[in-house]
């Protein structure tokens, strides 16, 4: 699989050309809507096996194979070179495919009001063969230790046609927030607790869910401890009816750090308590807040490179976000929100717009801005290929669990090719 940045003036035709493949499988790889309108800057997927490397100056075949991981002796085999041969600058050289690891991935999927979407659903078919687990966001715990069930429509069904497992979420959501007088009462309250697991395990095994996911978040910071409890005492229950327990945790960089949605979050517990975890790293830039990258690879690392203290790398899912935001400019505080795009429906924008897309190499993320037809100034942050190439090497180089996506029902089909490249998909069901 190669990825390729479009540069001014180049056309479809010469970059299939360019790659020994054909427009067709380009458009239809990438889902163009346009093949005559391509941006400048925008990254596209080229569905081959392996890919090219134009040789740069002071390459060796040494230094090339230690950049793709691939043994030398397969790339010189591969291009019919001796291994001490000169290679020049512009040389075209064959890249053969890397083996993959295997990996977990998982999705979470919020059907918002009574009915599900159809484009949920059917973006939940498309990313099932991809998933190890299928999240329906979310099971609401109530106070009194009962269960506010989400709409799931056909989603138990997908996740069996594709072997995922499902994902049972559970949080302690009221309204359209995080409770912490909720959260509290869930984790201190035994009585509850009873209830609420009772009714979890039953709804468990009427649904056919494989894992129970906790997303208690906004905890008050002094029931840390009462948290850890509640989850052993889940965790104990849980596995004695065969089933995994994880948790969904904030994104801290240090054991001290300060704030109500960190301090009740305690990694090291949670990692010596729990199958796997969730790091939401995700949400720097926000609809409500300044235009940012939503999941910048330096502040990303920075919160696996402390996870990786407390927690066992093979229980560490990175998240990842699967949007953008488009945001009006200038930014103030109290603003309207920006509005959430799909990495495709931001190609648009910047087709129609007539802006060159950007690329930020130290948050590894894709930017641009246009001018409204009101006179409105914008900037976009979105996710393409590049961005997410860089998380699963990341994730390789870390040697984590896997991967989890916030959330189905944006288009970014280069996603899903990319996890079929780069992993093994792990499946459960």
């Amino acid at each position: 699989m190669q990825i390729h940045v479009v540069s001014p003036g180049q056309t479809l035709t010469g970059i299939a050309a360019a790659y020994s493949t054909t427009v067709e499988a380009v458009v239809r790889a990438n889902r163009i809507p346009d093949p005559s309108r391509l941006v400048p800057g925008q990254a596209l997927v080229i569905p081959i096996q392996g890919r090219y490397y134009w040789v740069r100056r002071g390459d060796t075949l040494t230094t090339i194979a230690r950049r793709f991981g691939i043994p030398v002796l397969r790339i010189a085999e591969a291009n019919r070179i001796p291994l001490n041969a000169l290679l020049t600058p512009g040389m075209r050289l064959f890249i053969p495919s890397a083996p993959r690891r295997t990996a977990e991935i998982n999705a979470y999927v919020e059907p918002l009001g009574r009915e599900v979407p159809e484009r949920l659903v059917a973006d939940a078919r498309e990313a099932a063969p991809s998933l190890t687990y299928l999240a329906p966001f979310s099971y609401r715990a109530r106070r009194d230790g009962t269960l506010q069930a989400p709409p799931l429509d056909d989603f138990p069904n997908i996740a069996r046609q594709n072997r995922a497992s499902l994902m049972m979420v559970v949080t302690n959501l009221e309204g359209d927030r995080f409770s912490d007088e909720l959260g509290h009462i869930l984790v201190t309250d035994e009585n509850v607790q009873t209830r609420l697991l009772n009714e979890i395990v039953s709804t468990a095994r009427q649904i056919g869910f494989r894992d129970v996911h906790f997303d208690f978040e906004f905890l008050p910071p002094e029931d840390r401890e009462a948290y850890n409890r509640f989850l052993r005492r889940a965790r104990d229950r849980l596995h004695a009816e065969g089933l995994l327990i994880s948790t969904a945790l904030a994104p801290k960089t240090s054991r001290t750090q300060r704030g109500q949605w960190y301090e009740a979050h305690d990694y090291r517990a949670h990692g010596q308590i729990v199958d796997f975890v969730v790091l939401m790293t995700y949400e720097w830039g926000y609809s409500g807040g300044p235009p940012l990258p939503v999941s910048p690879i330096n502040e990303v690392r920075r919160v696996l490179d402390y996870a990786v203290t407390e927690i066992p790398r093979n229980k560490i899912m990175m998240g990842q976000n699967l949007y953008g935001y488009d945001w009006t400019l200038p930014f103030r505080p109290g603003n309207p929100p920006a509005r959430a795009v799909s990495p495709q429906e931001a190609i648009r924008i910047a087709a129609r717009e007539g802006a060159a897309i950007q690329y930020d190499t130290r948050a590894q993320a894709p930017h641009f801005r246009y001018t409204d037809d009101r006179g409105r100034s914008h900037q976009v942050w979105f996710e393409d290929a590049r961005s997410i190439q860089a998380k699963f090497d990341l994730v390789k180089r870390m040697g984590l669990r896997g991967i989890s996506y916030w959330k189905l029902g944006l288009s970014f089909p280069q996603n899903w090719l990319l996890i079929g490249e780069n992993f093994q998909v792990v499946k459960r069901g």
